[in-house]
């Protein structure tokens, strides 16, 4: 590994002074050390050796601890980034990528990824085991048809697993809405980083208490939150929520 041993020689002389916890990280799947490169623990609480974040090895560890079979299923990932859409990718068998691309056809490949508007899927009804999205519906125009049509998607039984910063302890806050073929800012508007997008992504909706009530209306799926704090494995800092939505079978 010459690139990680690489970054490791290059970081020795800061990683006194940046507070370090020695632990395991369920994304690379070995010891590690972890370094703090800042407060914000959810982005600047770097694995050593794979450079993941908080968020990334909470999803990966409730990943490992719900579906340990997750290799062998049907997976659809909107907006995949980072390493651990990265470790996904590449060990799943059954796997296929997807980002939004407004001047694309939908259903068809641009730059190795699939173009799906999660509001309006070309995929059939009941395509995947597992639908996964890191960070997306704080983006979403329509959310409600969002987890909708990701409910549409499922095999019975199937489970929406994703991460989104929620701000449980006070009402959720629009900050903009459609306004026929465009956007309404209703707040200053606020962006969060886009790999598919130079401009960035505009941040939509911050979630508040009423979240998975809205998630259970939109597409019929309760929804549990796994709430994590774990420092032998890196998972400390903010907004660090795991939800798995479950598709009920119809009897």
């Amino acid at each position: 590994m010459p690139g990680r041993a690489s970054r490791f020689l290059a970081d020795l002389p800061h990683i006194w002074k940046r507070g370090l916890t020695p632990g395991y990280c369920p994304l690379c799947e070995g010891p590690t050390v972890f370094i703090k490169e800042g407060t914000w623990l959810r982005d600047q609480l770097l694995c050593l050796r794979c450079r993941s974040i908080p968020r990334f090895r909470a999803l990966i560890a409730v990943l490992e601890d719900l579906f340990p079979n997750w290799r062998d299923l049907a997976i659809h990932e909107s907006s995949p980034s980072g390493v651990s859409s990265a470790k996904i990718a590449s060990e799943s068998r059954n796997y296929v990528g997807t980002y939004w691309f407004p001047e694309i056809p939908l259903g068809t490949m641009h730059r190795d990824y699939r173009c799906e508007n999660l509001e309006h899927q070309t995929f059939p009804d009941g395509s995947f085991d597992l639908v996964i999205t890191q960070d997306v519906f704080e983006h979403v125009l329509d959310p409600a048809r969002a987890f909708g049509d990701i409910a549409r998607t499922l095999k019975p039984s199937g489970v929406h697993l994703f991460t989104v910063p929620w701000y449980y302890w006070k009402p959720t806050f629009v900050r903009a809405v459609k306004d026929g073929e465009g956007v309404r800012h209703l707040a200053d508007p606020d962006y969060h980083v886009n790999p598919a997008d130079p401009k960035g992504s505009l941040v939509v909706t911050e979630w508040g208490e009423d979240f998975c009530d809205f998630v259970e209306r939109a597409s019929g799926m309760p929804t549990t939150v796994v709430r994590m704090f774990d420092r032998h494995r890196g998972i400390e800092g903010e907004f660090l929520d795991v939800f798995v939505s479950q598709k009920i079978p119809q009897s």
